[in-house]
């Protein structure tokens, strides 16, 4: 875990890599939960086994935004920071997903910090996050990621 006491110290790391997370699995289980919260069933995500017959990936795979809802978990895992009262996810700036991620495979994020400005009460922190999946080339999903600290 990366710690990071004060806001000037977080200033100081713009433009780094700051922390890269934990190797995570991603089950069916999750995905089969992921689908009934979304209501995004679509077979590919599903059904695993016409996904073994009719996919490359020998087997399903996740849901692209259930990759991307794993980033404020990644950050919490991986960066602690002080002097801080309140985190609120403010948006995210860009969002693509390079190559799909298959079911029963491990990611990680590697956490980049872009930008710090300050805002009335805190500050708005832009994160690049790359979550990269276990023995593949191409990660999963990149994303800008901006929360702002107060």
């Amino acid at each position: 875990m990366r710690e990071i006491a004060t806001l000037a110290a977080l200033k100081e790391l713009v433009g780094q890599e700051v922390a890269v997370s934990d190797w995570i699995e991603i089950s069916q289980d999750q995905v089969n939960r992921f689908a009934d919260a979304t209501g995004d069933h679509q077979w590919i995500h599903v059904d695993v086994e016409r996904s073994k017959r009719e996919l490359p990936y020998g087997g399903t795979i996740a849901h692209g935004f259930l990759t991307l809802s794993l980033l404020p978990l990644l950050l919490q895992q991986t960066i602690a920071m002080g002097e801080v009262r309140m985190l609120v996810n403010y948006g995210l700036n860009r969002v693509r997903f390079p190559t799909p991620l298959p079911v029963g495979r491990r990611v990680r994020g590697v956490i980049n910090l872009l930008s710090v400005e300050d805002i009335a009460g805190g500050a708005q922190v832009v994160w690049e996050v790359t979550i990269e999946c276990e023995n593949n080339d191409k990660p999963v999903c990149v994303a800008e990621f901006i929360i702002r600290r107060y």
